[in-house]
């Protein structure tokens, strides 16, 4: 059986603050602060209709809605090794916020924390391995506040 659409749906979201994030060269944080839970819950809410546009033109409506500057946070520049998709990405940050807090009802809270928090940095140096680590241990360094 497929994943529910719900969670297809916060993938998507989770996917498109990585795409503007990069496009932009902002953090994750910086995104989901100039969007707002609003606007982030009207896209999740919509996620299924939006997942049939195209990629560039969702993140320039938003980018020019919300004001989004250009940033100096270019993941890809700092990068030596494979660059993972913004959609490999959304699903790393998809199944996190899933062990966090399998609530459908609270995806869009749980999304603004994670994304917010110190674990994005992490990820986002992809000269490590952190993205690419077992979900299960990217969530126990979450939940402890470390890498262990």
């Amino acid at each position: 059986m497929g994943e529910s659409q719900k969670k297809n749906d916060l993938f998507f979201i989770c996917s498109l603050i990585e795409y503007i994030a990069r496009k932009t060269k902002n953090t994750k944080k910086y995104i989901v602060e100039k969007l707002g839970r609003e606007s982030i819950k009207k896209v999740y809410d919509l996620a299924e209709i939006y997942h049939s546009e195209n990629m560039e033109k969702i993140s320039d409506e938003l980018i020019q809605k919300h004001k989004i500057e250009m940033g100096d946070y270019d993941v890809i520049l700092r990068c030596n090794n494979n660059i993972p998709s913004f959609w490999e990405l959304g699903r790393v940050y998809e199944r996190l916020i899933i062990m966090i807090n399998e609530n459908e009802e609270e995806y869009i809270n749980t999304l603004i924390k994670v994304l917010s928090s110190w674990i994005i940095e992490k990820i986002d140096n992809y000269n490590s391995s952190m993205y690419y680590e077992n979900p299960s241990y990217i969530y126990e360094c979450f939940v402890q506040g470390k890498i262990i």
